[in-house]
């Protein structure tokens, strides 16, 4: 991911649903923001700490050298729903419940002129149109993703898209096209806990088409990773066809999913035979 720093200002905000706020940002700093072909581009926002003084413009190489880590700004990473560089827009979609969290409670405040600072892009998913279907897994999260990738789509590639969100109220609309599939799950008919997941049994239930599928699966870190063994042992999908990870880590917040995933590596890294 590029370690330069995009400094964009709010243009608007949009409420898509109770528990989702678009920013629509722009400025001159877009100009720069790389072109890619990935549909899970992402962005880590840059909140910086109360009280800091930052270098300005902001430069994180000067942060990481010059200051201790804990004055380092605050990252969240987020995908981006859209970007038009002819039209001067950035699209970011916000999961906010309440106060809860850092960037939600931003996002639901933001006002034109505010200052959004991000590094990136990062991706590497972009849907195969040789693939003879594509399953789209994910809770809110992952919907700007998801999203971005059902555009992508060739016209005549069916799709199915297994979705979860808080309740009927947040569903969002999709884009339109002929042959795709929506299973839409609520948390609300379920305990209604907001880190809660169905996602996994869902998937479990689905009847597959034939042919080779391209698979997007992300979300809550747990859910993700019983749907991993799923998805390729009972399901025989190849690594090569799916694009699957933890966005988040039920209990966490960005930091302290950070830290869980490192422990994880190290555990698989100590699994792995030798010689």
């Amino acid at each position: 991911m590029a370690r330069r720093v995009t400094e964009l200002q709010v243009l608007r905000t949009v409420s898509l649903s109770p528990h989702m706020v678009r920013v629509v940002a722009g400025g001159d700093g877009l100009a720069a923001f790389p072109r890619t072909e990935h549909t899970d581009r992402y962005v880590k926002i840059l909140f910086p700490l109360p009280g800091v003084e930052y270098p300005e413009p902001l430069d994180m190489d000067v942060v990481h050298a010059e200051y201790p880590r804990e004055q380092w700004p605050a990252q969240r990473t987020y995908t981006v729903r859209s970007l038009d560089h002819d039209a001067g827009e950035m699209v970011i979609d916000f999961v906010h419940h309440g106060d809860t969290g850092l960037a939600g409670p931003w996002a639901a405040s933001a006002q034109p002129g505010d200052r959004l600072r991000m590094l990136g892009p990062g991706g590497a998913y972009v849907p195969d149109p040789d693939a003879d279907w594509h399953l789209f897994v994910g809770d809110d999260a992952a919907l700007p993703a998801i999203c971005a990738a059902l555009e992508r789509l060739p016209a005549d590639r069916p799709a199915l898209a297994v979705l979860q969100v808080d309740g009927p109220g947040d569903v969002l609309g999709l884009p339109a096209r002929a042959g795709t599939t929506v299973q839409w799950l609520y948390r609300s008919e379920a305990g209604g806990d907001p880190e809660s997941t169905q996602l996994p049994d869902a998937v479990r239930a689905l009847t597959f088409p034939t042919g080779r599928v391209h698979a997007f699966v992300h979300g809550e870190a747990i859910a993700v990773r019983d749907l991993r063994r799923h998805l390729t042992r009972e399901r025989g999908i190849a690594k090569d066809d799916l694009s699957i990870s933890g966005y988040w880590r039920r209990g966490r917040d960005e930091e302290g999913f950070r830290e869980f995933k490192a422990a994880e590596r190290t555990e698989q890294e100590a699994a792995r035979p030798v010689g």
